[in-house]
């Protein structure tokens, strides 16, 4: 279903500026959607266009097949409908406290006052500001300012969230957290655009992706398609995306399977060919059948190496005599798992008997409920952005992980990680571990004595 449309839109700066011209865009109910390009391209304009702050010169925009209407009350509805976070969150913030300025929106709408005090908790609830709600916003941090500014916006209960440049000036765990927030609002629901100009924040976060140059689209589909084309990059004064760099670079040494483009670490990794054979410099009088014990030194696989790696079998010796082709035994790592925690049904004393009795050896949480739990608890957290991800690859290295969450966000990430394991092949158990319909202690995804070769 398509949510927001425009046709033929263009917008003209007093001074004559061409900010967008042509735009012909259709964005899709409920996806998360990026609009990439560089600076002074019109990522900035559109969405204003896209929420009705500026009224184009040309063409139309549509919610929900409705061409805008811009008198007062119109606008108002579609301000409801299609929030927008600005890319300085100073431009956004302006009351004395914190709880004031989530409630400006929704006491706007004409609220009551107990639907404005409901909507307020909950929309500072979700973003972690509980406790910072009589703070004056000018003494937070930038990545508190956001998040007052995103509040501000979920305080309205929109069906879009725009956000033009979300993560900038936040510094990386900053910036991870608002990338959780956002995916967590689109698991529920929302569809989320952002701006950007950073390749690997919308290769690795988006299903669909708009490039703009010179005011105008000059490509569209999704990340893959996009980013796979160097061409159209160039063109956008962009580069590739740092994993599908890597990913075509052991492609063409020939260390990677043919498979679909990567998006994430855990999918890079999946890609990686085990190398069985492979020439290595051998001791005089090394006869074929030998066993030789190699180790890493200087990068390489040697003999003479301090550090013992990994058996192999000498198969064939070169004329030379110090050359030959071994085949490393490789030895089998057990595959480990992923539990789930649902925080919703949260118990201390059940939480530390998992910990002890499951082996457990990296523990990540996902959304603020859970964080804020652990924290006063005194739970050792490994991991509070990007988790899945990360559980994944501690699963692939044998450990067995615990995510604390709640809600649906418990099903978000037991179906993101059963479908890792079915697309890679690759078997580790993953299952619930505190529900009682559809889940028992561990729920298999197969065979839990799976190896994986390294």
């Amino acid at each position: 279903m398509i949510i927001l449309e425009t046709r033929s839109l263009k917008y003209t700066y007093p001074d004559g500026t061409v900010a967008v011209q042509d735009l012909n865009i259709e964005i899709m109910k409920g996806k998360k959607i990026a609009f990439v390009g560089q600076n002074g391209s019109g990522k900035s304009t559109l969405f204003l266009l896209l929420n009705g702050t500026l009224k184009p010169v040309q063409g139309e925009v549509l919610f929900h097949g409705t061409p805008f209407k811009y008198d007062s009350k119109s606008l108002r509805d579609i301000r409801k409908s299609v929030g927008i976070i600005f890319q300085n969150s100073d431009d956004q913030i302006f009351a004395p406290t914190v709880y004031q300025d989530v409630a400006f929106g929704p006491a706007n709408l004409g609220y009551s006052k107990e639907r404005v005090d409901k909507c307020v908790q909950q929309a500072l609830e979700y973003v972690g500001l509980s406790r910072l709600k009589d703070k004056p916003p000018h003494h937070l941090s930038g990545g508190q300012k956001k998040r007052v500014a995103i509040a501000g916006v979920m305080a309205m209960e929109p069906e879009v969230i725009i956000l033009d440049e979300p993560l900038s000036n936040l510094d990386p765990v900053g910036a991870d957290e608002i990338v959780d927030l956002l995916n967590e609002f689109n698991h529920f629901g929302s569809t989320i655009i952002i701006s950007t100009h950073d390749v690997d924040l919308a290769y690795r976060w988006s299903d669909y992706v708009f490039l703009l140059s010179n005011s105008k689209i000059i490509g569209q589909g999704t990340p893959v398609e996009v980013f796979k084309d160097p061409e159209l990059l160039k063109k956008a004064g962009l580069r590739q995306p740092t994993t599908l760099e890597i990913y075509h670079e052991i492609e063409r040494r020939g260390l990677a399977y043919g498979r679909n483009s990567p998006k994430t670490i855990p999918e890079l990794v999946n890609t990686l060919k085990p190398l069985d054979l492979m020439w290595v410099e051998v001791p005089p009088g090394t006869k074929e059948g030998d066993n030789l014990n190699l180790g890493v030194m200087y990068g390489e696989y040697a003999t003479q190496s301090p550090y013992e790696a990994i058996n192999a079998t000498v198969l064939h010796i070169h004329p030379d005599g110090r050359r030959a082709v071994v085949e490393l035994k490789r030895k089998g790592i057990k595959a480990g798992g992923v539990l789930l925690y649902d925080t919703d049904s949260y118990s201390l004393p059940e939480i530390k008997q998992i910990l002890k009795e499951g082996e457990i050896a990296f523990v990540g949480a996902m959304g603020k409920k859970s964080k804020t739990l652990a924290e006063q608890d005194g739970v050792r957290l490994d991991v509070t952005s990007g988790v899945i991800d990360k559980s994944i690859l501690m699963a692939l290295c044998g450990k067995r992980c615990l995510i604390l969450t709640a809600g649906g966000m418990v099903d978000h990430a037991f179906k993101r990680i059963k479908e890792y394991v079915e697309t890679s092949g690759i078997e580790f158990t993953v299952g619930v571990i505190n529900r009682e319909e559809g889940y028992t202690w561990l729920e298999e995804t197969g065979d839990s004595s799976e190896t994986l070769k390294v």
